[in-house]
């Protein structure tokens, strides 16, 4: 499946741009753009941010001046579909769904000449209870796998068995799906399994790129993460088991202790997922999600325990096309730590971004705010904004106790440019433990 936007007026006329996975494309005069208006004075800097999991586009105006256009009318969101027109100012791009050109080809062999087409639109039944729905896909007789809303929300509350495992007790519950305390019923070992539940009608070549994904994430041992044990499908569902982790993620100890933690606690939780994130990268791997909520903590400081989790997962389950476009809901709590350069291009994610995600994080735990000074009520539009634009709060403004060694290591680390930050996880792990002496 492939979004192709086509420029049909203003000043860059003619340019295209094709995606055939999940990316993000912001528009506007700012350099930081993917299309940039420069000269286009009705746009802003920041207009508008467009997220692409084909065959779904959904636009966000970013607050723009002057408002974004679809089809004509002014909108702040948008779900766009084949044939739908995007304008603001002079500058008109056309949307355009289509059927991948390999995939059209696989589909019309012995055929002379091959075309892009519209996709089609199947019937398929929710593998939970069968009810009947409709779903794009690349061919029309294409297998889809497919769990409907209502299904998708039951399964998260009360997660299916799995076989070989007794499921004692649901442990959390995030946008993938659930995850459940387990015993396995031969050794007794306690486990933690996730159910991960596709948000979209999902392919079997899909599903089966995201189940080698998962393989290689299953590569990475470290004390620092959390180990896998195995994963397969049941009964259409994904599911994952891996080591269980006693204590709680980051985020709930830090509200069970009112908010934040003492610096000093938050220094030994960082400097082992920065062990964690420096092994993994030298492995070429990238975190891409690092966040409290994914840093598992075991034992009372000063003896705590760290392990970081969902090693790539969110982004595998986004990129094989497990998900649907994730800005539709209120997502900026995640958003609001991702880099500039993650935000502009999902793709294209290196460590310097992992790094800024655990200064964010570290900073966060420490002072109980967000360092860009974000509303607890920020929706998308103002969370992009200020990861662009707003200067960060300097930590010992919020907490002056904080030792300034300790600040500037993490100011360091959430710099928007990346050639300002920490150059390895392993070099700012050791400029932590320097400056807590």
């Amino acid at each position: 499946m492939r979004v192709t936007l086509r420029v049909i007026a203003g000043p860059q006329i003619g340019r295209v741009f094709t995606f055939d996975q999940h990316e993000t494309f912001m528009i506007g005069r700012s350099e930081d753009s993917q299309f940039c208006l420069p000269h286009d004075r009705f746009f802003s800097r920041n207009h508008c941010l467009l997220e692409i999991a084909p065959p779904q586009c959904f636009l966000r105006d970013l607050g723009s001046t002057n408002g974004t256009f679809v089809n004509g009318l002014k909108v702040e969101t948008a779900h766009l579909k084949n044939g739908d027109r995007i304008q603001g100012g002079e500058t008109v791009l056309e949307v355009e769904v289509s059927a991948g050109a390999d995939e059209t080809l696989q589909y019309n062999q012995g055929a002379q000449k091959f075309s892009e087409t519209v996709p089609s639109l199947i019937t398929i039944q929710c593998l939970n209870c069968g009810i009947p729905s409709k779903a794009e896909a690349s061919r029309p007789d294409a297998k889809l796998s497919f769990v409907c809303d209502d299904c998708r929300e039951k399964l998260r509350s009360n997660p299916q068995p799995i076989p070989n495992y007794q499921m004692i007790r649901i442990l959390g519950q995030g946008g993938m799906g659930s995850v459940m305390l387990a015993r396995h019923v031969t050794d007794g070992r306690a486990v933690a399994v996730k159910t991960l539940l596709p948000e979209v009608a999902v392919s079997e070549q899909s599903l089966k790129r995201f189940m080698r994904e998962i393989e290689v994430a299953a590569s990475l041992q470290h004390p620092h993460i959390v180990s896998y044990i195995e994963h397969g499908t049941h009964n259409g569902i994904v599911y994952l088991v891996t080591e269980f982790v006693g204590g709680m993620d980051a985020s709930k100890l830090s509200k069970m202790r009112g908010g934040k933690l003492s610096y000093q606690e938050v220094v030994k939780i960082i400097e082992q997922t920065l062990a964690a994130l420096d092994f993994a990268h030298s492995l070429s791997f990238v975190h891409r999600d690092i966040k409290e909520q994914n840093i598992l903590v075991d034992g009372a400081f000063p003896n705590y325990i760290a392990k970081l989790t969902d090693f790539g997962l969110a982004k595998s389950f986004k990129q094989t096309g497990m998900s649907g476009v994730t800005m539709v809901g209120d997502v900026a709590g995640t958003i609001a730590y991702m880099p500039p350069e993650q935000v502009r291009d999902f793709k294209e994610v290196r460590p310097p971004s992992d790094i800024y995600a655990i200064g964010m994080t570290a900073y966060s735990l420490m002072t109980g705010a967000h360092a860009l000074d974000l509303s607890p009520r920020a929706g998308i539009s103002e969370t992009v904004k200020a990861i662009f634009e707003k200067p960060i709060v300097p930590i010992n403004q919020r907490l002056p106790e904080i030792p300034h060694g300790i600040a500037v290591v993490i100011e360091t680390a959430i710099a928007k440019e990346p050639e300002m930050r920490w150059r390895t996880a392993g070099e700012m792990r050791e400029a932590l433990l320097r400056a807590l002496g």
